[in-house]
């Protein structure tokens, strides 16, 4: 008995080590694939590349919301991103619905900026200002050279370059574009409708005479920020400018726009952060409704707030809720819901330094009602242990879950923003608000002073830490992919040899002692 208990023992370690490691069920992922928004697909490109270690693979195609949506109703895809919600029927009458179940969550918000190319002699502006009457003329071609007497008198005087001005609009079907002609549509009626002959929204641009148009939010980038680009403005999410550099080593600077408060400011989160306290979300509705959790930006518009940036939105990603859709799977499901969670919550923390502003709590905490619902499809699916309270998000008070700490802690705008003053000499498009306020809060990664310096380059920073990270190798614009697999959370391919490994150890342990002291028997017989 004596001689076999070291056997037993090893025995029983074996079988412990693999019972644990058994009884430690791993959630299993396939990959998902996305299309749609280009307007936010620097942050989801990050946020792919973050749960990428976790064993998530995300494939997305940023090629347009109207395509995305398409996309999805045609189950092409697992899911899809957009700006707008389904519209029933486009601009050129073609079916624009879904029959596949669906439901609407937001993902990230953000300003639609306006960047540009305007030299005069060889030196970049940096400092332009423009009101909403005269963007809406620029791009409704009733203001076409950059001498106007109308961007000379919103600008102190200046004088500017005799030089046309070239508008870069998308020519893809664009949830950008549609956020900017809604904002036009409502609040400069006559020159949109006697222009494009409608009184609301699009989804494409009608472009007409010096006009140029892109494919994607990075080719309107590359055109304004080519060589031959001198003249040029366009509409764009602004983390693009942010992340673009021109050629005198900066960012590309960006329109300061006149909101109802009488101040010209940037789209940074602070003051996105602002202007969508302002926002009323379709949360009345019954969460069944495809409405549900949708936008009306009209009270942005018109927000009186100094610091309130007006073009400001949400970005919604729509997700199937059927048990019996046909392109997921269990795994597919998980991988979406796991997703989702990084990007609700610690996905958040990363908006600001991408030219991003995190979501406020109630949008946090709908979005994690809605991928339930993936859970409800799929009981197999493991929601558990998901709560917004562990979410490091910036907006988030702990004590007090109706107040917007970005929003609150925004600082005002500095007093040469105001519409009578003369324009701050500042660069714009730096990632950082422009104050007088030497106390007030800078987006981590930035720089600490208005103009003082270019913006990092996207996953330069790590905003959690402050440790320098890796850039994203993908480019802009081009689908980011990886091998469809099945992976674990838990790497199960590589629990067996730790476990052999485990086992190893302990059999060592167990068995070890009684060899020696048999060992240690036989030779004193020996002697």
């Amino acid at each position: 008995m004596t001689r076999r208990t070291p056997l037993l023992a090893a025995v029983l370690a074996i079988l412990t080590v693999f019972s644990l490691n058994s009884s430690a069920q791993a959630v299993t992922y396939s990959a998902i694939a996305g299309t749609g928004s280009s307007w936010s697909y620097n942050i989801v490109r990050q946020w792919m590349s973050d749960v990428n270690s976790n064993g998530i693979t995300v494939d997305y195609t940023p090629n347009g919301s109207t395509q995305g949506r398409k996309d999805f109703a045609n189950y092409t895809n697992d899911f899809a991103i957009s700006e707008i919600p389904y519209q029933g029927v486009d601009e050129s009458g073609q079916v624009d619905k879904s029959d596949r179940p669906y439901a609407y969550l937001p993902i990230v918000a953000g300003g639609t900026a306006f960047t540009y190319q305007l030299k005069i002699g060889n030196t970049m502006v940096r400092n332009l200002r423009l009101s909403g009457e005269t963007l809406t003329k620029i791009f409704t071609n009733q203001i076409t050279n950059w001498n106007d007497p109308q961007i000379k008198k919103e600008n102190g005087g200046r004088t500017f370059p005799d030089l046309a001005i070239t508008p870069v609009v998308r020519a893809d079907g664009s949830g950008t574009t549609a956020q900017f002609t809604a904002w036009m549509a409502d609040q400069y009626q006559s020159l949109w409708k006697s222009y494009s002959g409608r009184t609301g929204l699009t989804s494409f641009y009608p472009k007409k005479g010096r006009m140029l148009g892109a494919a994607g939010s990075d080719q309107v980038m590359n055109q304004i920020a080519a060589s031959t680009g001198n003249g040029t403005i366009g509409y764009i999410e602004y983390s693009y400018p942010l992340n673009k550099t021109a050629a005198d080593g900066k960012p590309f600077p960006v329109v300061k726009v006149l909101n109802k408060g009488g101040y010209y400011v940037e789209p940074t989160e602070y003051n996105v952060a602002v202007a969508l306290t302002k926002a009323r979300i379709r949360t009345d509705l019954p969460q069944n409704d495809p409405l549900y959790l949708t936008q009306d930006l009209r009270g942005v518009y018109t927000f009186n707030d100094p610091r309130a940036y007006p073009i400001s939105s949400y970005s919604y990603m729509i997700i199937p809720i059927s048990g019996t859709d046909r392109t997921m799977t269990t795994a597919k499901r998980q991988a979406l819901s796991d997703f989702l969670f990084y990007g609700l919550c610690s996905g958040q923390s990363k908006a600001g330094p991408y030219g991003y502003s995190p979501l406020p709590l109630n949008l946090v905490q709908a979005g994690f009602d809605q991928v339930k619902r993936l859970g409800k499809a799929d009981p197999k699916v493991d929601l558990t242990n998901k709560d917004v309270k562990s979410c490091g998000n910036p907006t988030f008070d702990g004590k007090n879950p109706n107040k917007n700490v970005l929003a609150e802690k925004a600082p005002m705008p500095a007093a040469c923003d105001k519409a009578s003053a003369a324009p701050c000499g500042t660069d714009t498009g730096t990632n950082t608000p422009s104050t007088d306020d030497k106390n007030a809060p800078t987006t981590p990664g930035t720089t600490t002073a208005p103009g003082a310096g270019p913006a990092p380059v996207a996953g330069a920073v790590d905003p959690e830490t402050g440790a320098v990270i890796a850039a994203s190798t993908a480019t802009a614009g081009q689908p980011v992919s990886a091998v469809a697999t099945p992976l674990s959370s838990d790497r199960p391919g590589q629990l067996l040899p730790f476990a052999v490994v485990d086992a190893g150890l302990l059999v060592a342990l167990v068995t070890a002692p009684g060899m020696y002291a048999a060992f240690l028997r036989r030779r004193k017989g020996v002697l």
